[in-house]
């Protein structure tokens, strides 16, 4: 009877490199690139005053890249959204590791609608 090596299938813990996870010509890659060098994202830092004192909060670009991933691939719930950013591997790579709370996606999506609606206008532009 044949051998076979075993594939594994559950947990492991591999070193990995966040970029290398982002391939060339897919969504993810233009999603990043887009968020990171092409849009203004000055409105949403306004909001934020934690300079002095206060928590640290999760960077606006992180939580435009894990939300806009997710509606593209269908997940609209905030508790499904912060599932998958603790256990898919592309939602772990293009947030930067962030695991945000889902109390705290949705009130970024509840939050945001105008400033989000100046973004789409932007990649409009860019496109």
């Amino acid at each position: 009877m044949a051998r076979y090596k075993p594939m594994h299938q559950g947990l492991k813990l591999l070193a990995l490199d966040f970029d290398r996870q982002i391939l060339p010509g897919t969504f993810e890659y233009a999603l990043r690139h887009l968020v990171d060098n092409e849009l203004d994202l000055e409105g949403f830092h306004q909001r934020y005053n934690n300079d002095v004192q206060g928590a640290a909060a999760f960077h606006p670009a992180a939580l435009l890249k894990i939300i806009l991933l997710a509606y593209s691939r269908g997940i609209i719930s905030s508790r499904k959204i912060e599932a998958v950013c603790r256990e898919n591997m592309l939602f772990i790579a293009v947030s930067g590791d962030s695991q945000p709370h889902f109390t705290t996606l949705a009130a970024f999506i509840a939050n945001a609608g105008e400033l989000i609606a100046k973004l789409f206008a932007q990649v409009l532009l860019i496109c």
